[in-house]
Order: C-alpha cells, then sequence, then structure tokens
C-alpha cells in the first residue's frame, strides 16, 4: 500500500456541512501498510466510495473530539470496516468526550458497535498509541469540547500533523515540530476570529514558526467559502514564504513520498 493522504471533504462550521457546500468524511492516511480514517462526518460512506476509498481496509479510526461534523457517522464507519461487526479488525480512537459522552449526553457510539471493535482506546493530551508500526502523539486543543485532541502520526517516512478544531495557543509550536506535513482545521479566512477556530492568520504564525514541507488548510466555514479557499491558501503562502501551502477540496489526493522526494528528502523506497 502506496503512503498516500486523502481528503473526503473539507466542511468546516455548521453552514457548510449542513449544506454539504463541501463534503464531511473526514480525512484517510495510508502509510506503514495500514490505513486510517480521521473524522468520520455525515457523508463519511458517501464520500468514501465517490474517491474510491475502502473501508474494509481500515485498521483504525481516530475521532477528534464530539462535534457531530467530525463523529456523526462514526458507527456506520464501524459497520463498513467490520462487515457489520463480524470481523473485530478495527481498533477506535477518541476522547472521552465520543467514547463516554458529551456534556451529560450518552456516547454516540452504540453498544453494539463498540462491541465490533478489536479495542477502543480512549486517548487525552500527552498519551502516545502505537498502531501497528505507526506512533501516534496524542495533541491538546483549545474548544469548546474540553476532551478535544489533535494527533501527530510518525510514520517510518513522514510525520503528519492534524491539529483537530482548536484556537491558537503558543504551545502548538513546540508540539507540532518534526512534522513534514501539518493540516490545520482554518476555518475562518484573515481578519476573521471565532473561539475555538484557527483563522488564516493563525496558519501563518504556525507555518512561519515551523516551516513544514507543506502545509494543508481544511474544515472551512461560511466566511472562508465566501472568501474562496484557494485564494486564501495562496496568500498564508505568500506571507509565510518558502513553504507550499494548500487548500483541501473534496478527494484531494497527496502523495506525501513525492512532495518529499521533490523537495529533495533522500528515502531509500
Amino acid at each position: 500500500m502506496a503512503s498516500k493522504v486523502v481528503f473526503l471533504g473539507a466542511a468546516g462550521d455548521h453552514v457548510v456541512f449542513g449544506k454539504q457546500i463541501r463534503g464531511s468524511g473526514g480525512f484517510v492516511v495510508q502509510a506503514d501498510g495500514i490505513q486510517m480514517h480521521f473524522d468520520p462526518g455525515p457523508g463519511t460512506l458517501v464520500r468514501n466510495r465517490e474517491f474510491q476509498i475502502n473501508p474494509r481496509e481500515n485498521v483504525a479510526i481516530f475521532v477528534s473530539h464530539a462535534h457531530l461534523n467530525h463523529c456523526n457517522d462514526v458507527n456506520a464507519l464501524i459497520a463498513a470496516t467490520t462487515a457489520n461487526c463480524l470481523d473485530h479488525n478495527c481498533v477506535l480512537v477518541a476522547p472521552k468526550s465520543v467514547v463516554a459522552g458529551y456534556e451529560g449526553e450518552h456516547s454516540i457510539l452504540t453498544e453494539f458497535h463498540k462491541n465490533g471493535l478489536e479495542r477502543i482506546i480512549q486517548v487525552e493530551k500527552g498519551n502516545r498509541v502505537g498502531i501497528n508500526k505507526v506512533e501516534v502523539v496524542v495533541l491538546p486543543t483549545v474548544h469548546s469540547d474540553k476532551d478535544g485532541v489533535g494527533y501527530k502520526l510518525i510514520t517510518s517516512r513522514f510525520t503528519l500533523v492534524y491539529s483537530g478544531d482548536t484556537e491558537y495557543f503558543p504551545e502548538m509550536i513546540d508540539l507540532y515540530k518534526g512534522a513534514e506535513i501539518i493540516v490545520l482545521n482554518v476555518q475562518e479566512p484573515f481578519g476573521k476570529h471565532e473561539p475555538g477556530h484557527l483563522s488564516a492568520d493563525d496558519a501563518v504564525k504556525i507555518f512561519k514558526e515551523l516551516k513544514p514541507k507543506l502545509g494543508v488548510v481544511t474544515h472551512f466555514g461560511a466566511k472562508m467559502i465566501m472568501a474562496d479557499p484557494m485564494m486564501v491558501a495562496r496568500e498564508i503562502q505568500t506571507r509565510v514564504g518558502n513553504v507550499q501551502v494548500m487548500a483541501a477540496k473534496d478527494g484531494l489526493m497527496i502523495d506525501p513520498m513525492t512532495i518529499l522526494i521533490a523537495l529533495k528528502r533522500d528515502f531509500s523506497l
């Protein structure tokens, strides 16, 4: 299995995912011979089919927090991955708000689908998890779901950070160090700020400080859609300099190895 990252949607706020202006299926990472699905929001299975992702190949499903645009279809994805819970061939990695419930509500996970998993790994910031050969560091976030997390994937070929939903906080810089690819949930365009979320101004600060080989912005709100995510990404790149910045779109496929080799990184394939 070749390494790749596939975005099944770039929807952010309730307007964009509610109207499906952008898809909300999260994204998939294939690395070190395994497939991992992140944040299966509404329409995940439809987007899997549209972009030729086979959920039966999932070894792990990751959820960053308990808001519906990130976890609504987690039960459906578990069912599709495990042949309706006949095969216990997948683990779920998620924070307490997803596993045990959010703000006094019952967990979004049904008992049937919980029992269909190989195991559930409930995580919090600072935890480290091994998924086959991939090491996962659980990152903190500042968001309305206080249990929400981001993830840092350390594979044999590249390191990828996914911010999850968060507002900017200074410790991000140290936590994200070493990542060649940084995926930020940038809901707001330049000059707009929403508590618990990143803006394009925040993306400039993060990319300028860390200088990843590739920065990807996703999770767009209505104001970002109006500003045109592609144009915002270009402006972020202009302000940062020496960092390739892309705006995710539904179906965007990134080949990490091609990107890093093109940037004269020496990998033995």
